[in-house]
């Protein structure tokens, strides 16, 4: 079974910063395009980072390009997602899965509101 459990969000003022993380299981991340997902209040989840299985690879939305930065350990089987310079607009719950994703695999997600 895939699982995906992503932590290290939090409430951050903004400009700051922060790192998820997302271990996963039942797949190994060397060999699959992962993702970085978020959904906001009222709207749709949207990808807003990519890595392919290689690492070789990575793409952003245009609203994070330059400010966030996605990254694997293939030994540990994790993906990370570095943010900086965070907005308001940039508050959600965020999600990690394979890219694109697998319906059944969607994990609780972690929150991450920037305000002051």
């Amino acid at each position: 079974q895939v699982q995906f459990v992503e932590s290290g969000g939090g409430l951050v003022q903004p400009g700051g910063s922060l790192r998820l993380s997302c271990a996963a299981s039942g797949i190994i991340v060397s060999i699959f395009g992962m993702g970085w997902y978020r959904q906001a209040p009222g709207k749709q989840r949207e990808l807003v980072a990519y890595i392919s299985g290689s690492g070789s690879t990575t793409n952003y939305a245009d609203s994070v390009k330059g400010r966030f930065t996605i990254s694997k350990d293939n030994a540990k089987n994790l993906v990370y997602l570095e943010m900086n310079s965070l907005k308001p607009a940039d508050t959600a719950v965020y999600y990690c899965n394979r890219a694109p994703p697998r319906d059944d695999s969607w994990g609780q997600g972690t929150q991450v509101t920037v305000s002051s």
